[in-house]
């Protein structure tokens, strides 16, 4: 048995093997239900043999999509969208997760093959919420600096949308604190100038984030994970950085988070990140070691040997994949032929098993 397939538990939840989809915004959503693309991008995923299938970042409010193209979980219907979703991603064997998501000052954008700029009034935009009034990139509006009653407000539709997630039968909920989005707003100095008891130490940045992924965890079952996915560093001086990140996530297990999600980047909008094979892959390393918490790798991680490798050195526990999912939902059985693992292939495609 190879690392990649060898079964990986967390909870009361066993993954099938450590390949795991990483959410990814399809932007094709009406009014935040997800549809048949969705029921057909996630499932396909699951027949090629992954062991979870993340659902993209979902907002848990109107406000805090990225477009007006995201999926919500603010609402019944959607959740109800979503439940069929599951039922047919763990009738193939996989796991089903959900990102869940505030897009912060990121938000009110475009699609991206539209140009992902901000709406304008007359296209629907709606009024950002970030930590500071700094916008992310020339052409951004400012977001309005969030009050306490806003910063009550965002906790509460976490918890809501994560008691959805569990009606729809979601498995794991991720807390997508990276990218630039609200989260990693408040985290990085960058971006948070406030000189409240949300702003300036450490420990300050990181209270609202940590109220969030805490809350979110008191309010899903114990028996399934909780994930945070970070940037693990803003790539630029005087930026959230791995040194920060490591605190986080020690402070992340205390609330009883089981894996974090290991990715970087998106808060600055011209930082030169070196990107290449596994470039986000010590960030992983140092978290679990450091840490002493369950990690995930991702970031041109694309070749079955290179993910065998990395994981059989101990350097991150699963790895998340993105767009080699997109060019190979069944990248999963390409990777057990090339590495000798023993799969079970769906029956309706038994004739096609080498």
């Amino acid at each position: 048995m190879t690392t990649l397939f060898s079964p990986f538990r967390l909870r009361d939840v066993t993954f099938r093997n450590r390949i795991f989809v990483s959410p990814m915004c399809m932007y094709s959503a009406e009014e935040g239900v997800p549809n048949d693309w969705h029921l057909v991008h996630l499932g396909s995923r699951a027949v090629g043999g992954a062991a979870l299938v993340m659902a993209e970042a979902t907002g848990v409010s109107p406000v805090g999509r990225i477009s007006p193209g995201d999926t919500g979980i603010w609402n019944d219907a959607q959740a109800t969208a979503f439940a069929r979703i599951t039922a047919f991603i763990a009738s193939r064997g996989a796991v089903p997760g959900i990102q869940l998501a505030h897009a912060g000052r990121k938000a009110s954008t475009h699609v991206p093959w539209e140009g992902g700029k901000p709406l304008a009034a007359n296209e629907g935009a709606w009024t950002t919420l970030g930590p500071s009034a700094i916008p992310f990139d020339d052409g951004f509006p400012p977001p309005r600096e969030m009050t306490a009653a806003d910063l009550d407000a965002v906790v509460g539709a976490f918890v809501a949308a994560t008691e959805r997630a569990v009606r729809a039968n979601f498995q794991v909920v991720e807390v997508h604190a990276a990218h630039g989005y609200l989260l990693h707003e408040f985290l990085s100095p960058l971006s948070n100038r406030r000189t409240d008891g949300f702003g300036g130490p450490l420990e300050n940045r990181m209270r609202f984030p940590l109220r969030v992924a805490g809350a979110v965890r008191e309010a899903f079952p114990a028996g399934r994970p909780v994930f945070v996915r970070i940037s693990a560093t803003d790539w630029t001086d005087g930026g959230w950085d791995l040194a920060q990140s490591i605190v986080f996530s020690r402070c992340l297990k205390e609330l009883g988070v089981d894996l974090v999600d290991c990715s970087s980047g998106g808060n600055v909008a011209n930082a030169k990140i070196p990107v290449a094979p596994g470039y986000q892959v010590p960030f992983a390393e140092a978290i679990r070691r450091e840490a002493g918490i369950a990690t995930a790798a991702v970031g041109m991680i694309t070749e079955p040997r290179q993910a065998e490798e990395l994981l059989g050195a101990g350097r991150a526990d699963a790895i998340f994949m993105a767009r080699a999912f997109l060019r190979d939902p069944y990248w999963p059985q390409r990777a057990a032929r090339e590495l000798g693992a023993d799969v079970t292939w769906p029956i309706q495609y038994g004739r096609a098993k080498p």
